[in-house]
């Protein structure tokens, strides 16, 4: 079996981006309309006045700045509150895999290759906009591709997931390169309306080619990889091609993003730390080792919290970098798009980790080596 490189990473983010101000301002104007439109039945008991949402709550929470979106105006708009999407006909690029394209051929570039030079795409994202065909199919096509395609989701683990996925096809001679592209178009799965989580997603597109590591080009050798999966509900959205079935039919908030964060945070972090230093440990690796970990990014506290527990130390920032403050949780994305963001300077032979978590719980590790030619 041959052993496995990532050889580049690609990305595409939407030209405009929305600032926790003007988020801010949004939901303070729906929510002061909201209250003054239920103040009888405020004043009765009967309902909770909505309370103003600030900057610094954000920020406080989550470490969160700024958010790319591929509709702010839909988003701010008072009276949507959610993205704007024209829908496009069958034969022209869903809008998933026209960001994936752009990612998958920005990566392809930095490398010097053609889309024919790819023998199979996964597309691994939180949601897919339709059943099928797939998407990832739909971005084979696109690039020009051979071999496969197809689609799969872990929530905020799928770009780490595929990756073994991708890595185990290359090592058994099912494909020789492959690529897994995460588009995650996540500010259409908010409610714009919640005060504790319409600021949390934000919209990207994020590649990697992986191929054989026996063709002797530069780029990360992969390590060893882990997966770990335990069922919980205190992350959940509950839209599914079953809804328009149901009877009585769900509100609409039911179908969008919801979680228990308090709780997420408590059973979460231990559960990373603790798989992280046993996997360390079963490839006899140290803290030490680690140059660098390219942690889930959903939230700066939780990161604070498993990145102190897995170095035993105090940690400098460039050793677990953050993007939250221009990205905002990119979903499955966000630990892919930090270490293409965020591994210009490691030289041959350091070492890092890519760790994804979330919903699920889904819990996904990477070991990387960096190698030259």
């Amino acid at each position: 079996m041959s052993d496995v490189i990532i050889r580049s990473t690609g990305l595409w983010t939407p030209p405009h981006s929305i600032s926790n101000a003007q988020l801010v301002e949004s939901y303070n104007a729906y929510a002061a309309r909201w209250n003054e439109e239920h103040a009888g039945e405020i004043k009765r008991g009967e309902r909770e006045a909505k309370q103003p949402s600030s900057v610094e709550f954000i920020e406080k929470a989550s470490g969160i700045k700024s958010r790319y979106a591929i509709d702010p105006d839909g988003i701010l708009d008072t009276g949507r509150l959610r993205p704007k999407v024209e829908p496009r006909p069958d034969d022209a690029l869903c809008i998933m895999a026209e960001a994936g394209v752009v990612a998958v051929k920005d990566a392809l570039d930095r490398v010097g290759l053609d889309g024919s030079d790819v023998d199979g795409v996964i597309c691994s994202a939180t949601s897919m906009q339709r059943t099928y065909p797939c998407v990832a199919i739909e971005i084979q096509d696109a690039i020009g591709a051979t071999g496969f395609g197809f689609d799969m989701s872990v929530a905020c683990s799928s770009a780490t997931f595929a990756l073994q996925q991708a890595v185990n096809a290359i090592r058994c001679g099912q494909a020789n390169r492959i690529v897994v592209v995460t588009p995650e178009i996540t500010t259409p799965q908010l409610n714009y309306t919640d005060r504790d989580s319409h600021f949390i997603f934000g919209d990207v597109a994020v590649a990697v080619i992986l191929e054989r590591a026996d063709w002797g080009n530069p780029g990360w050798k992969v390590l060893s990889t882990r997966l770990k999966t335990q069922y919980s509900n205190n992350i959940r959205s509950n839209q599914g091609f079953l809804n328009r079935c149901e009877e009585p039919a769900r509100d609409e908030d039911e179908m969008l993003f919801v979680q228990n964060g308090r709780r997420v945070f408590k059973e979460v972090c231990p559960m990373v730390a603790e798989m992280i230093l046993q996997h360390m440990s079963d490839c006899s690796l140290k803290p030490d080792d680690m140059k660098r970990l390219w942690l889930h990014q959903a939230n700066s506290n939780m990161n604070r919290v498993i990145a102190q527990k897995v170095f035993g130390r105090e940690y400098a920032d460039g050793e677990a970098p953050t993007i939250l403050d221009e990205f905002a949780n990119t979903a499955g994305a966000g630990s892919v798009v930090c270490f293409h963001r965020h591994n210009d300077d490691f030289e041959t032979g350091e070492k890092g980790l890519i760790c994804s978590f979330g919903a699920g719980y889904s819990v996904g590790s990477i070991f990387v080596e960096r190698i030259a030619a």
